[in-house]
């Protein structure tokens, strides 16, 4: 992406929208959530695209705010977002958005800003941000459509979805079980990067509208199947359980017929970096872990693994066995294991009792010029972050993925 991305748009057309910073900052939140009404309203059938949770929850429209709020901030300057247009892209391409929805969404977007900002919404703030959308539109555009094509270049490569079956079910702790998957058609698929994942495409009796959600790949990429390993998530508080993780552990068994994207996302394991690989993980955040984990040891066997994990208690301490016995057969492997809450059965089977911490993690790592990588729950994520920071480590070695729409690492 260049600055001539935004050449078509006057000065004029620019200074506008770049004026309404202040408002979004303030009213984002309000203009994105009276954007998926209206949308939902008029195009009820994009519901099988856009997970329903994250609605309720209200993190998808924090993301949206904070996309449209940087587009403004940079509209002079697009390639200075372009590592947010590509993570937002790899998203879109695993669920398989068309250009075709860009100019509903941009619909409905005005629609919303006119109805939140009322009088501050004036025609010339409208025309601004109809002309600046399309810009920005085939900017995501574009980059998505070279994402498509590499990614049906590629040999078994495919766009859309494509059935696979379950080869395998492996419950692997009390809420993650894992599930195997190989092509439908027996023809080749992609090897993928350690890091990235999948959509499934959840056609459920009884439901209106079909659910996608998106799986990170847990094994190493050339172990000849996919392996995802899901969280069942159960009712907490106000938040129903999950439609599509209940689905998968109590109606999908071996034999059974996925529909899937190909593998997308830039959370991906450098491999040409020979440094320490620090990787830590909390919770079900251990899958794109458990992928760099195996990718390393195959890739570069000579190269030292920290493997962190943080869990409740050994219970829903998913693929412990794994870990155990990788760390005893390799000599370069370090792995650790906090637990929260242990229950007896625990004893000897963990190495602290609580929460990963500055004093801790630093004791235990031989320095901070390494590849960090963490993966959990947003919290978690956020104490990760503010620790690495705290140990002085380089912001180009800390690397992280939220699951679901993008949240703010730092609170």
């Amino acid at each position: 992406m260049t600055t001539q991305a935004t050449t078509g748009l006057e000065k004029d057309t620019r200074d506008i929208v770049k004026a309404t910073v202040p408002i979004l900052q303030e009213r984002g939140d309000e203009i994105t959530s009276r954007f998926y009404q209206l949308m939902f309203e008029n195009h009820p059938e994009l519901k099988n695209i856009f997970n329903q949770t994250n609605q309720r929850k209200g993190d998808q429209s924090k993301a949206l705010a904070n996309t449209v709020y940087a587009a403004a901030a940079h509209i002079d300057q697009l390639e200075d977002i372009l590592p947010q247009v590509k993570q937002i892209a790899h998203k879109h391409k695993s669920l398989n958005i068309k250009p075709e929805h860009y100019p509903i969404v941009g619909k409905h977007l005005l629609l919303a800003m006119k109805d939140v900002l009322g009088d501050a919404a004036s025609d010339d703030v409208i025309n601004a941000w109809e002309k600046a959308y399309g810009v920005i539109a085939d900017v995501f555009i574009e980059t998505e459509r070279q994402m498509y094509q590499e990614t049906k270049n590629k040999v078994g490569g495919w766009v859309d979805f494509r059935d696979f079956k379950v080869v395998d079910k492996i419950v692997e702790s009390d809420v993650i079980t894992s599930f195997y998957l190989e092509p439908a058609d027996g023809n080749p698929f992609p090897i993928y990067q350690p890091g990235q994942y999948i959509t499934v495409k959840a056609e459920i009796e009884g439901e209106p509208y079909t659910h996608l959600r998106q799986y990170s790949l847990s094994c190493a990429p050339d172990e000849g199947v996919y392996r995802i390993s899901v969280k069942r998530e159960d009712a907490h508080g106000e938040l129903p359980a999950g439609i599509v993780s209940n689905y998968l552990h109590s109606q999908i068994e071996k034999g059974s017929i996925l529909p899937i994207s190909a593998p997308s996302g830039d959370f991906t394991l450098n491999q040409q970096d020979t440094r320490p690989l620090i990787l830590i993980s909390g919770g079900v955040g251990l899958t794109p872990m458990m992928s760099m984990l195996e990718a390393t040891i195959k890739q570069q066997p000579e190269r030292e693994i920290y493997y962190i994990h943080a869990a409740q208690n050994g219970n829903v301490h998913a693929m412990k066995e794994v870990v155990r016995n990788l760390a005893s057969e390799h000599e370069q492997i370090h792995a650790y294991t906090v637990y929260d809450n242990p229950s007896p059965a625990d004893e000897n089977f963990y190495d602290k009792e609580g929460y990963i911490d500055y004093e801790w993690l630093t004791s235990i790592l031989p320095t901070n010029n390494a590849d960090f990588y963490f993966c959990g729950p947003k919290g978690f994520m956020q104490a990760m972050y503010r620790t690495l920071k705290q140990y002085h480590v380089a912001e180009k070695d800390i690397h992280f993925e939220f699951f679901g729409p993008a949240q703010a690492i730092t609170a």
